[in-house]
């Protein structure tokens, strides 16, 4: 541990020194660039004293990562610079050392690079902006139909909401949650399906959002299941007790908010004379927590029924749920948040970070003839906002496939 805060450390001062020369070139005031290094050690020590005693980390990450943001998007433009001007210095030093009127050209180009460097990296810096103040509460209603050859007749156009991730205890606007909230409940839908993360770590963060959850409602229930965050892996406790105590409470809140989660089970949802298998599994992830029991929850399977699968971490669909031998119509799932930047045009392209930890990060795959729909999260955690990839509300609707 201490071996990696000493070169995170070290990384952290040479790229706000070497940054610090565009501040340097461009206001060529040593007040300013003294000003600019201090908030960058500042910065920097706030992280480490905030992850290491577990004290505001929202703040101190994203604070963070917008220094390191802007930073390195100065740093190449320096770097083509410097390595310019290391080329220019020597040819005249080996070919031409009488004369250096190259050299003063090119260092009166360098106040203009320092300066287009340092618009460029106002763009990102501006959109994780954005992102905080707007970006988290800009909830989207995202559509899908679903065709499936072994859906019973009578629940064609059936229509399910997906919900996932609130980190109920990142938001710090009820009125701006409600919004979002009254957004899936004019859907009119027939099943609410939430997989997983309701809280960071602890079950009071769903107090003051009890009510407006539990005003949720649809004609065939709510069931929900457990991500990784709802276990309370991530902080420290005072004992076991405590810590077994706070999932306790969170699994009755949300029987108390209407919702029937489901742990390692499954129940049949009826229209008439027709069933479908709704199955929940604990978390399941590569890297995560692995309490899901895929077996346990299929222990008395029909082998003939449409079967739609909560999982909170889309890793579990392709390690376990893909070669299973109760063929696994629907996933659900959530987990990556599509990492809460990226860039989507509907059509034409999707991209994010995410691509390169989650194979599988945001909407719809199918293999197989099997399908998983990657919800990108309602809520926010690490990075307190959104640019991009915006809060989803998957609205799912299920056909009969005409033969």
């Amino acid at each position: 541990m201490i071996i990696r805060w000493f070169l995170f450390v070290v990384f952290m001062l040479i790229i706000q020194w070497y940054s610090s020369h565009s501040i340097s070139i461009v206001f060529n005031e040593n007040l300013i660039t003294s000003g600019y290094l201090t908030i960058s050690i500042l910065i920097t020590l706030q992280f480490i004293v905030g992850i290491s005693y577990k004290i505001g980390f929202n703040f101190v990450f994203s604070s963070l990562m917008i220094l390191v943001v802007f930073q390195l998007v100065i740093i190449p433009f320096l770097l083509i610079e410097d390595t310019l001007r290391i080329i220019n210095y020597g040819y005249f030093y080996f070919f031409d050392e009488n004369e250096f009127n190259g050299i003063v050209e090119f260092s009166q180009r360098r106040k203009f690079i320092s300066q287009f460097g340092l618009l460029i990296a106002t763009i990102p810096v501006g959109a994780l902006l954005i992102g905080i103040i707007w970006g988290k509460y800009n909830f989207r209603i995202i559509n899908h139909k679903l065709s499936f050859e072994n859906l019973p007749e009578n629940f064609d156009g059936f229509k399910i909401a997906h919900i996932s991730d609130f980190h109920l205890g990142n938001f710090k606007k009820p009125e701006k949650v409600k919004y979002g909230l009254d957004l899936i409940q004019k859907q009119n839908v027939d099943l609410i399906l939430f997989t997983g993360d309701m809280v960071n770590n602890l079950s009071k963060e769903v107090n003051d959002f009890k009510e407006m959850i539990g005003a949720l409602s649809a004609k065939y229930g709510k069931f929900s299941v457990l991500g990784n965050h709802d276990y309370g892996d991530y902080i420290t406790w005072e004992s076991d007790f405590d810590k077994i105590e706070n999932l306790n409470n969170l699994k009755k809140i949300q029987k108390e908010m209407g919702f029937k989660l489901l742990l390692n089970e499954s129940v049949s949802i009826y229209n008439n004379n027709s069933k479908i298998d709704l199955i929940g599994v604990e978390n399941w992830g590569n890297g995560f927590k692995k309490k899901g029991d895929l077996n346990l929850a299929l222990k008395d399977y029909d082998d003939k029924s449409f079967k739609l699968l909560l999982s909170h971490d889309p890793t579990h669909w392709e390690e376990k749920v893909l070669n299973h031998k109760a063929k696994i119509d629907l996933t659900l799932s959530g987990h990556t948040h599509g990492m809460q930047f990226g860039i989507e045009i509907p059509g034409l392209i999707k991209w994010s970070p995410a691509k390169f930890k989650y194979k599988y990060w945001a909407g719809i795959y199918e293999i197989n003839n099997q399908i998983l729909n990657v919800n990108r999260g309602f809520g926010v955690l690490a990075y307190p906002g959104r640019f991009g990839i915006y809060p989803e509300i998957s609205i799912i609707t299920l056909k009969k496939a005409k033969t």
